[in-house]
């Protein structure tokens, strides 16, 4: 029964050993980085266009701007095409709305309260306590249909998400395949992932994003990939603490936190374990 130990303690010895780091581990290859699908000139023009008049590293008040100096250009023309006052002052009180709604729609991330956006067709583009703020607006001149959203980190933009019209698509044709064939049509060959593609320049990336499963809609996501490391960075540093697993898993499976048997030498696990076998668990000679 003596040697039955001995044996039976090497052996759970030795699995706990076979657990254990090597002194030297070899180091890991470094992963490969994707392949990335080259932009043509024309078509890196094309995706440029969804900057739409404004640029990255823009303040609030200057993409407010901006957006004031493009309605008084559309306005002007309303303006001028009617010799009617009271239609003349109604244009002019419009305008002046939809920059208040510009104005008023600005909310930052950094409050510690949830906000109306995280449970959204933007839920995934910001994150809590990390420097993030957002305008939106919509784009309803020339036929368009569509939601414009402008992220700003530490006070500059950086990314912007456009959420496109869908209601003109037939349900046959609101899936995948019919976007990925329209966007590709526009803007070249991207790199497909799932229900996303993506292009690459050495300026700016744009994604086209499928969320018809979710929220019935598409999008088209133009970013500063610098200012995307570092928000991502930031992101990582201050994200709250990971909990240690699913405590109330834990709590029933292993109540006293005993899921750790020992293997000492004079543990009664080996006891057990010898018992199993048919022996008494007792170094005792009888």
């Amino acid at each position: 029964m003596r040697l039955l130990r001995r044996i039976i303690v090497a052996a759970l010895l030795g699995s706990l050993a076979s657990f254990a780091l090597p002194a030297t581990a070899a180091p890991r290859q470094a992963a490969k980085a994707p392949r990335r699908v080259p932009v043509s000139a024309a078509h890196k023009k094309a995706l440029a266009e969804l900057y739409g008049g404004f640029k990255f590293g823009m303040t609030k008040d200057e993409v407010i701007a901006v957006f004031s100096k493009q309605l008084d250009e559309r306005y002007d023309d309303k303006i001028k095409a009617t010799t009617d006052i009271a239609a003349q002052d109604r244009l002019r009180r419009d305008k002046r709305n939809e920059v208040n709604r510009l104005q008023q729609s600005y909310i930052s991330f950094d409050t510690g309260k949830t906000s109306p956006w995280d449970v959204s067709i933007v839920e995934e583009e910001f994150a809590h306590n990390t420097g993030e703020a957002m305008l939106e607006r919509w784009e309803n001149q020339g036929g368009k249909n569509q939601r414009r959203f402008f992220f700003f980190y530490e006070g500059k933009l950086w990314k912007m998400f456009i959420s496109l019209d869908v209601s003109i698509l037939p349900e046959d044709k609101k899936n995948f395949a019919t976007f990925q064939q329209t966007m590709e049509r526009q803007y070249g060959a991207g790199e497909v992932d799932v229900s996303r593609i993506s292009w690459h320049t050495d300026d700016f990336d744009v994604r086209a994003i499928d969320k018809l499963k979710t929220y019935d809609a598409l999008a088209l996501v133009i970013e500063s990939p610098k200012r995307r490391k570092e928000v991502e960075a930031v992101r990582v540093a201050k994200a709250p603490p990971r909990r240690d697993g699913n405590t109330i898993l834990k709590s029933v499976v292993d109540p006293g936190n005993k899921d750790h048997p020992s293997v000492r030498a004079d543990s009664s696990t080996v006891d057990s374990v010898i018992r199993a076998q048919g022996g008494s668990g007792s170094d005792k000679p009888k």
